[in-house]
């Protein structure tokens, strides 16, 4: 059985918390097995201490349904402590937000891939404690598409934004809090860090073989199911292509008015995509790109979660995408993330060559072409695995 960080930390409270005003980053997805939030738990467990509360993209209960959608601050009805929103006004916490407190405890789930902002939030977090004195401490949580897989291109500094500050590759295979060590030593954030690890997780789990309940994180991540692909198909975010929102299945569907699903599997065909089904089907979105207009696309059925690759497959229909409807595909245009000026494609990818490569290079190739700083990633990586 696999026991969270916001359980062990009801188990055996930190001494560095006695006594101290304690703030928490989270949002509704931020549970314990019994779906009891852990801002309750917290005061529970911590009665009169916690002073303050932060949250994420997409608000304190996820409830913003896209990009460049902000969050006002807010009181919280549960516990009338205030709520300050880290994407609205501010993405980085203010020094009088931090004045309020001496320890933020940090309990988000993460789904494992480079571009979702919590990863940046909490890296702000530490950059902030690191600058007015505070210390942090990071409740872990798994990885929802395992500890072991790592892959795609690494960051290039050229393409640094809110859905990419450091350079690490789509997939990385690291926890939230190994995420945190990493980033607060590797990239010198320098904070005062401490992880309250878990108990009973593995590497090679899965989020359904972990036992514990899913709660979506944000809108558009409803299932276990999503989180396995999305890091291939976020790529659409950045295109006119749909990538399911407004529908039942945001991420797993993806495809377009002028998409021809057979003509799509032929040009395909010659990249191997193991692990996965491409299921021809036509959908209609109810909002967000092409809605009320018949899509014809793909569902992604994971049929073998651990061979599975989403970025070879999402880049190989990218590349299918701008072979055979070239008048037809479109870029989206900035603004992205709160960058005015670059190509929202490039920031999501990391790179800005790479949309480019895809007309002229199999993505084999292309591949073989990022390895080797793939591998010093993986180098780096391997001193912050703490399970």
């Amino acid at each position: 059985m696999v026991s969270l960080g916001i359980e062990e930390l009801l188990a055996s409270p930190l001494p560095s918390l006695q006594g101290r005003r304690v703030g928490l980053l989270c949002n509704q997805a931020s549970v314990d097995r019994n779906f009891v939030h852990s801002r309750d738990l917290v005061v529970d467990r911590l009665p009169g201490q916690l002073t303050c509360l932060f949250s994420p993209q997409h608000g304190f209960f996820a409830e913003k349904q896209d990009n460049m959608i902000e969050s006002d601050h807010l009181v919280d009805r549960a516990t009338g402590l205030p709520v300050f929103s880290l994407y609205g006004e501010a993405r980085r916490p203010t020094v009088e937000m931090f004045d309020r407190l001496d320890v933020l405890l940090i309990d988000l789930p993460d789904v494992g891939t480079r571009v979702y902002t919590f990863l940046y939030t909490m890296a702000y977090c530490l950059a902030a404690a690191a600058e007015f004195g505070k210390k942090v401490v990071v409740l872990d949580r798994p990885n929802p598409i395992n500890g072991l897989a790592v892959e795609g291109n690494i960051l290039q500094p050229e393409c640094s934004s809110f859905v990419g500050l450091y350079p690490i590759p789509m997939r990385h295979g690291l926890t939230f809090g190994e995420l945190a060590v990493m980033l607060n030593q590797h990239f010198r954030i320098g904070a005062e860090l401490e992880v309250v690890w878990m108990k009973g997780w593995q590497r090679a789990m899965f989020y359904r073989d972990t036992g514990l309940p899913w709660v979506f994180p944000s809108p558009n991540m409803p299932t276990p199911e999503t989180a396995l692909v999305y890091p291939g198909q976020v790529i659409w975010e950045g295109t006119n292509i749909s990538e399911g929102r407004g529908t039942c299945l945001p991420f797993e569907l993806c495809g377009a008015p002028f998409w021809d699903p057979d003509e799509m599997l032929a040009e395909i065909s010659s990249t191997p995509l193991p692990g996965c089904t491409l299921r021809r089907m036509a959908y209609e979105p109810t909002s967000n790109k092409w809605a009320g207009e018949t899509c014809y696309g793909f569902h992604l059925l994971v049929t073998d979660p651990e061979s599975f690759m989403p970025y070879r497959t999402s880049l190989a229909l990218l590349q299918a995408t701008m072979r055979l409807y070239p008048e037809s595909f479109a870029l989206k245009k900035p603004p992205y993330e709160y960058e005015y000026i670059k190509t929202p494609i490039d920031l999501i990818l990391g790179s800005n060559i790479l949309q480019k490569s895809l007309l002229d290079h199999d993505i084999m190739t292309l591949e073989e072409g990022w390895q080797g700083e793939l591998e010093t990633f993986k180098a780096i990586r391997r001193d912050y695995l703490h399970y």
